[in-house]
């Protein structure tokens, strides 16, 4: 009887033990759980056949493992950091530090992907600012990079991995892209300096001096690597070659950049593709988003990243409509608004909650009331220019 019970009270403890790695891996990451839900639970619906092999789009994701893995390589050397305090340093008031912060988050997304900018730049974000006691500009600083991140990455075909996927599917030629974006672009960068300008004073800062050095040869062969992969996004090289390239240099060189990958992200969107090819198949789901994106794609599509986040949306989307520039507007300016409609935001609001775990509401008060500001303003200006 004592070892039955000693046994069973084993058991409950090793219950009680996956139960735990299993919440902390779902908290860490809900994306990727929710989107393997949604492929689940459709697959039930559309059993398994030879369409699905149609579903997925594999150049999408071969550029955003290239684009992946080269910036991880580049962040080993900590080429973005060293780069970025020198910018800061050149600047010696708190208005100017926060905006090259925030610009350099902004041009960062358009070319290492908004959720890498971030990561990447709100740690020195937060180094500037704790090192320099201007800790009141956190909140605003870290919103400002966010918004900064999802805003940036609009005006190329790979600053974000929604532009890379709706620019791969529909053949969007590259000139015709940037055209699109260009309005919203102008005018996010517009709105954001201007906040910049408004919300900090120009108070004086001072960084403190750090002996940094790059690696010359390395630096030399990763921005290489990152040229010829931005040539594969745009359509300049097959992206068979960079998926033997670039790994097979990776491997030799730093390994660890290839561990250090995304690939969660990779595999979220392997989930959507699935998700979002099954919704397609469903006459029902079919009918009501067909007509849902007839009456405006623009207004449902950014009410829809609100909802399930944009790239998911981008994908989902994609699947019921023809008309690519107002999808393509209506997910990049979407991107903005709930702390779920883009994986970025997520990213910043567990970044800023790290260094500061008491000023939770706070944070998230600051955050929609900047967000909803830049969506309403965006989505406004895009409907009157359709109206002119």
């Amino acid at each position: 009887m004592q070892i039955t019970h000693r046994h069973s009270h084993h058991v409950t403890h090793h219950i009680h033990d996956a139960l735990q790695v299993l919440a902390s891996f779902t908290k860490k990451n809900a994306v990727i759980c929710i989107a393997f839900f949604a492929a689940l639970i459709t697959s039930i619906i559309v059993p398994i056949d030879r369409t699905y092999l149609g579903y997925f789009d594999f150049k999408t994701l071969t550029c955003l493992f290239c684009v992946l893995a080269v910036v991880c390589a580049l962040k080993n050397i900590r080429f973005f950091y060293i780069l970025a305090r020198k910018i800061v340093q050149l600047f010696k008031n708190a208005r100017l530090s926060i905006l090259a912060l925030v610009y350099i988050t902004f041009i960062g997304s358009m070319l290492i992907a908004n959720d890498m900018a971030l990561l990447t730049f709100l740690p020195l974000g937060y180094l500037v600012l704790s090192t320099t006691g201007k800790e009141k500009y956190m909140a605003f600083t870290f919103i400002m990079q966010n918004i900064a991140a999802n805003l940036g990455g609009m005006l190329t075909p790979f600053g974000n991995p929604q532009n890379l996927y709706l620019y791969t599917k529909y053949q969007i030629p590259t000139l015709e892209f940037m055209t699109i974006m260009a309005p919203p672009f102008l005018f996010s960068v517009l709105l954001i300096t201007l906040c910049c300008i408004i919300f900090v004073k120009a108070e004086p800062l001072k960084l403190a001096d750090e002996k940094v050095s790059l690696d010359p040869k390395k630096t030399v062969l990763y921005l290489l690597l990152f040229a010829l992969s931005i040539a594969i996004v745009f359509r300049g090289i097959p992206y068979g070659i960079g998926l033997i390239v670039i790994p097979a240099v990776l491997f030799l060189v730093d390994r660890n950049a290839l561990k250090s990958v995304d690939y969660p992200l990779l595999l979220t969107f392997v989930f959507f593709f699935i998700f979002a090819g099954n919704m397609a198949r469903i006459d029902m789901v079919r009918d009501l988003f067909s007509t849902l994106l007839e009456k405006s794609t623009l207004i449902f599509g950014a009410l829809s990243c609100q909802i399930i986040s944009n790239v998911p949306s981008a994908i989902l989307l994609s699947q019921f409509t023809e008309n690519y520039a107002d999808l393509l507007v209506s997910v990049n300016i979407g991107g903005v608004g709930t702390l779920i409609s883009s994986l970025a935001s997520l990213i910043t609001f567990r970044e800023y909650v790290k260094h500061n775990p008491g000023k939770t509401g706070y944070y998230v008060k600051t955050f929609s009331l900047f967000n909803f500001g830049f969506l309403i303003l965006l989505l406004g200006l895009m409907l009157l220019l359709k109206f002119l």
